[in-house]
């Protein structure tokens, strides 16, 4: 069951939280690695935080979306 977080934060940001507590780095960690990566598509982001990163699919997916999002 998805229960909305107090906040009612939709969408990426949705994850943000258990992202940072997961992994151990605020949000802006990962989009300045996102950034910094040569990659620009999605799908091959995606993967390769997954297998750089160790990052979950949901969260590498999350991050991935949120930054680009911000870039365009």
């Amino acid at each position: 069951m998805n229960e909305l977080r107090p906040d009612h934060t939709k969408g990426p940001a949705s994850y943000f939280p258990s992202i940072e507590t997961k992994y151990g780095h605020p949000i802006a960690h990962w989009t300045e690695v996102i950034r910094s990566s040569p990659l620009t598509r999605h799908l091959e982001l995606v993967t390769w935080l997954k297998a750089e990163h160790g990052l979950g699919h949901g969260h590498a997916n999350a991050l991935v979306a949120h930054t680009l999002s911000e870039t365009r």
